[in-house]
């Protein structure tokens, strides 16, 4: 069973999240993905501004009826600060003859080395680095000092070439928050959900 993970705030999910996940089944083979959403990032401790059983709700909306697509809301659960090296040690015990291949883009690919335990982590995982479309050439130098050059070729070997797309999840909520459209951003079924639940509005907007 090849298992990918695809971990992020997703606040919201948008269409470039769907994409990369896609691509990755199509590109990579894999069995199914596993999307887990942050409880605390260690990098991002502003925390998100929807709340964790809204954001699963919007994953949930959008990836209904597709049943490659497994929600795994264990670090939601655990609270406070997760590391994404307890997240795979946990899969790894439940999965034993799963591999695990982690989803990444170039910018937290960068960041890898200040991640817990990050040779630790790369032992575990095959990282799948998304390059997207006019972006410079995935550098995967910056793991030179964390594992093998073998594991090196090995993970050149994964990366999910993408297209150009220009979305965002904070330019999503910016958008909300100025009423703008996002429509064909995220799945109809998120923006309604959006847009009943009064997400990203001030507070001014949501109670009037």
């Amino acid at each position: 069973m090849r298992l990918g993970i695809y971990g992020g705030s997703f606040d919201p999910i948008h269409i470039g999240h769907l994409w990369v996940a896609e691509a990755a089944l199509e590109s990579l083979g894999l069995s199914e993905i596993r999307w887990i959403p942050a409880a605390t990032s260690p990098l991002k401790r502003a925390g998100t501004v929807a709340s964790n059983e809204d954001r699963l709700q919007m994953i949930r909306l959008a990836v209904s009826g597709c049943p490659q697509h497994v929600i795994d809301d264990r670090e939601i659960r655990r609270g406070d600060v997760s590391y994404t090296v307890d997240t795979v040690a946990e899969i790894q015990q439940e999965l034993p003859e799963a591999e695990i291949v982690m989803i990444i883009g170039s910018d937290s690919l960068a960041l890898l080395p200040q991640w817990h335990q990050p040779k630790r982590l790369l032992d575990m995982v095959t990282p799948a680095v998304v390059q997207r479309g006019g972006a410079r050439p995935v550098d995967l130098s910056v793991l030179n000092e964390l594992v093998a050059s073998d594991r090196i070729d090995l993970f050149r070997r994964h990366v999910i070439e993408m297209p150009v797309i220009e979305l965002s999840s904070s330019e999503l909520r910016a958008r909300v928050a100025t009423g703008k459209s996002i429509r064909f951003r995220v799945p109809r079924a998120v923006e309604a959900f959006i847009e009943a639940q009064s997400l990203y509005r001030s507070a001014n907007d949501a109670s009037s």
